[in-house]
């Protein structure tokens, strides 16, 4: 096979295990991302969470963290969901309303992974799916799947910005994809006037310290000190895409998995009252498990104070 053979070969069988776009790119060394992702972190816009400073360069070459590295594969996975739905009134990011995306995602990329393998012979290659220092929203606009909009989400102009983003570096030379070079925010500032604690910054340029999502995944201190401007988010936040008008073109997703689970109709005190061993029960295989029992306390607690 010649390499635009195998890249019509990988996007087939990618759309094949229901993967929404397929984009590739060359195994470089993203240098202007490098730059940028430096200045972010000396400005601290990382909070607390200390691993984003860690393996630099294999966040910013494939070719360090997957040696004899030659393509990169994006693959982008819709979950947005065909009606709203929250927990007791309490509101929850659509991507954490059925099974965590990243069990999901990955039996995908074996699936894909196995294919290739049968098709071409003996490959090396990784898969990822926000589980590594890879920078995926980069390698997405790289791939042509769409742009980086203001609120630092990929932005598509046919499917809006409600996808998961997996990432596959492989050993195999690929006929790569032009880069998307439209930006199509244009004046728009919806995600940056709607965005309650004013984490959106000039110049796409997110505050990680400040964003809601932020405060209740990853923050792991046991109290918040924040303002409260919360709109009951206990787990994400999803309102710099809620206002997106590039979301008009979001469809439901097709994926039994991402399907709202049949959660309790608990009360603020019966959440607060739940043991441990209860949230592990009915949270079981949820994204919810991510910040763990104290840390839905702990939310539950700011959102009501």
């Amino acid at each position: 096979m010649t390499p635009s053979q195998r890249s019509h070969f990988v996007k087939e069988e990618a759309i094949r295990l229901g993967f929404l776009q397929c984009g590739i790119s060359q195994a470089i060394r993203l240098d202007n991302d490098a730059r940028r992702l430096e200045k972010w972190l000396q400005q601290g816009r990382h909070g607390t969470m200390k691993y984003m400073e860690n393996y630099f360069e294999q966040r910013i070459d494939p070719r360090v963290l997957v040696p004899g590295a030659k393509s990169v594969i994006t693959l982008s996975f819709n979950y947005f969901p065909s009606e709203e739905k929250s927990i007791s009134g309490f509101k929850i990011s659509k991507y954490a309303y059925g099974r965590d995306y990243h069990d999901v995602i990955k039996t995908k990329l074996r699936e894909l992974m196995v294919s290739l393998t049968q098709q071409w012979g003996s490959i090396e290659g990784r898969g990822f799916v926000d589980s590594a220092p890879v920078l995926e929203r980069a390698w997405a606009q790289k791939s042509g799947l769409g742009w980086i909009g203001k609120n630092g989400n990929l932005i598509s102009n046919k499917q809006g910005s409600f996808f998961f983003l997996a990432t596959l570096i492989l050993d195999v030379e690929l006929e790569a994809d032009f880069p998307f070079i439209q930006d199509y925010c244009g004046t728009c500032t919806r995600c940056i006037d709607a965005c309650p604690t004013a984490a959106i910054l000039p110049n796409k340029e997110i505050d990680g310290s400040r964003c809601i999502s932020y405060y209740t995944i990853e923050l792991k201190d046991a109290f918040i000190q924040h303002e409260k401007k919360w709109e009951d988010w206990i787990f994400g936040c999803d309102t710099c895409q809620d206002v997106c008008p590039w979301n008009r073109f979001s469809t439901p997703h097709l994926t039994p998995e991402f399907e709202p689970r049949n959660w309790p109709a608990f009360s603020a005190s019966d959440w607060l009252e739940l043991t441990e061993d209860v949230f592990k029960k009915v949270f079981k295989g949820s994204p919810l498990q991510r910040c763990k029992w104290q840390g839905v306390q702990r939310n539950i607690n700011f959102v009501n104070s």
